[in-house]
């Protein structure tokens, strides 16, 4: 008889992990065996996520950062780099929402928002983690799209042009390291799923309607530890 998990002895870094997705993943990797290193800004938030982990027996450290403040993803890489000598997963989770409005009325500071975190924080996240990634036997990146980024919508402009440019800067990281490195790069859709986001986009659905968080870190999950091309793409149904 064996105890050992499937990510034992990894490390996974997840972005946006106090809620919804990004929750539901950190906590799926923990019960995998892996370390998991918890990122969003609101402490008392993440806490409560290390304690669901804890209480399941997994292992985790929280990180509170804003990943839109200068030099902060920066820095996190640095103190990470201070104390593990590899990053095997890492999933890129965090994601802003402007409102829903037409092109013409799209508030500029929301957008700014939207770009600051959907694409400048993670352009800024590869770079960081790059040489932690790479040194890792079998390095995964996860990161989680949406819909609307290759399939433009009518008042989703404001989100679906920062996805759009979230998923090139994925494609792009991927074929770079196509040839060079094991590393491997997922660009994972979770298709409709119970969150205060799609609360916010949706608020006369039946949040019941719709699949649990759980089940797209499930997936995620299991994709980690698959041997998929770099480049793969997925919608999560269900």
């Amino acid at each position: 008889m064996t105890n050992t998990k499937p990510l034992d002895g990894q490390t996974a870094l997840v972005t946006g992990a106090s809620r919804g997705i990004g929750a539901a993943t950190a906590i799926a990797l923990a019960e995998a065996g892996a370390h998991v290193i918890l990122v969003a800004r609101k402490v008392k938030a993440l806490e409560l996520i290390e304690d669901k982990i804890h209480e399941k027996g997994g292992s985790s450290t929280i990180a509170p950062v804003d990943l839109t403040e200068p030099d902060a993803v920066s820095r996190l890489a640095g103190a990470i780099a201070g104390r593990w000598k590899t990053l095997d997963i890492l999933c890129l989770s965090a994601a802003y929402l402007p409102e829903l409005t037409p092109v013409s009325q799209i508030d500029p500071k929301q957008f700014n928002q939207a770009l600051m975190i959907n694409v400048v924080a993670t352009q800024a996240i590869l770079a960081s983690f790059d040489p932690l990634i790479r040194r890792a036997e079998n390095g995964r990146v996860i990161g989680l799209t949406s819909s609307v980024g290759a399939d433009p919508r009518a008042f989703w402009a404001a989100y679906g042009s920062t996805k759009a440019a979230f998923d090139n800067l994925l494609e792009s990281y991927a074929s770079e390291s196509e040839k060079i490195s094991p590393l491997r790069v997922a660009i994972v859709d979770p298709g409709a799923t119970r969150t205060e986001m799609r609360a916010r986009a949706y608020p006369g659905e039946d949040p019941e309607t719709v699949k649990p968080p759980e089940a797209v870190a499930e997936r995620i999950t299991a994709l980690v530890q698959e041997d998929f091309k770099t480049g793969h793409r997925e919608r999560v149904e269900g």
